[in-house]
């Protein structure tokens, strides 16, 4: 792996330790010289991250629609800014320069854009890994949403298994190392 895309809020959230986990990361894959693919702002714990990783000398790449380049203050000191045209091509781009994908505390965006390259990944589309940095167990309903989901025969075990979790950032970036991507026809059953 080269790079890993971090998904996370333009803001810092409410528990301190959201951004202190953020940097841990950011310090943690510069270590790992696993550059930094994220959505260009200078702000939140999308800033926090970013500048982590250059703190520690890291590659860090921000992709970023032209629209939202004044509302979300785009970083001005990252190795590479992309401008593009909207929030579908800067979801593509991200994808392509990454080698898996982190979703951090975040809001809908957030959500939004983990959930669709997990949805890519369960189409075949990619086999890289895809994972959940639980701080402070901010995934943790989520998570019983997608276990509740799997009981109900609306997502197959082995596509819930895909999401990797840890609390730890070293720890989640190992799962990482070690995934293997499950080969599954998506049906479950084509009859109710």
């Amino acid at each position: 792996m080269k790079r890993i895309c971090v998904f996370c809020g333009s803001n810092p959230g409410a528990n301190p330790q959201y951004v202190q986990t953020a940097k841990a990361l950011g310090r943690v894959m510069a270590e790992k010289s696993l550059g930094l693919v994220y959505g260009g702002a200078s702000v939140g714990m999308m800033g926090e991250i970013a500048d982590a990783v250059l703190q520690a000398k890291g590659e860090v790449i921000g992709v970023i629609p032209k629209f939202l380049v004044d509302k979300e203050v785009s970083h001005k000191h990252l190795t590479d800014l992309r401008v593009v045209n909207s929030m579908h091509e800067r979801k593509m781009l991200m994808a392509d320069l990454a080698d898996g994908f982190i979703a951090l505390p975040g809001g809908l965006g957030t959500i939004e854009e983990f959930f669709e390259v997990v949805t890519w990944a369960q189409l075949g589309m990619h086999g890289k890994p895809c994972g959940l940095l639980n701080v402070a167990g901010y995934f943790r309903m989520l998570v019983e949403f997608l276990e509740h989901a799997v009981q109900e025969r609306l997502i197959r075990a082995e596509h819930r298994s895909m999401i990797l979790m840890d609390e730890n950032p070293g720890a989640l970036l190992e799962k990482f190392d070690s995934y293997q991507p499950p080969v599954v026809e998506k049906w479950m059953d084509r009859k109710p």
